[in-house]
């Protein structure tokens, strides 16, 4: 086969250093996942939808034939950050948490996962993000050590 094809749907979702609300205001926010967008893009993974509250986000995203998960969550966090120091403000200690959740996804659920992240307003009026964190690691049967989730 002289094509290589490739389709492969991904949710991340990853948080604020210590969960910290950077993101509170509605329109940095908007920002934010704009930017976000943008370097998913160039690294030839566009961002089908991005959203989230003020202390973590998540990015749907069609994975790139050519870059790793690792390596596109490291320039996105990178260029984020950075983007974000020079906002000035509170913003100058933006960073992060170093870890990440990837989580494949079925071309058939993407509505569904749309709608998820862009009602995580309203979701996270009664979950906090360790609660849906945790719950979408049992949907996905993941093991893993709760005292390294969150640092």
């Amino acid at each position: 086969m002289s094509q290589s094809l490739s389709r492969i749907l991904v949710h991340f979702i990853f948080s604020t250093k210590d969960r910290f609300p950077f993101l509170i205001d509605n329109e940095l926010r908007k920002r934010m996942h704009a930017y976000l967008a943008g370097v998913f893009n160039e690294l030839e993974s566009p961002a089908i939808e991005v959203g989230g509250i003020g202390d973590h986000v998540h990015i749907l995203s069609r994975l790139s034939r050519n870059y790793s998960v690792s390596e596109i969550l490291k320039k996105a966090k990178a260029n984020s950050s950075s983007w974000a120091k020079v906002q000035g403000g509170r913003l100058q200690k933006f960073s992060w948490q170093s870890g990440y959740g990837a989580f494949s996804i079925d071309p058939l659920q993407i509505d569904s996962v749309q709608k998820y992240i862009q009602g995580q307003e309203e979701h996270h009026r009664t979950r906090t993000f360790q609660e849906e964190y945790l719950e979408i690691l049992r949907q996905y049967k993941m093991d893993y050590d709760e005292k390294y989730l969150w640092t």
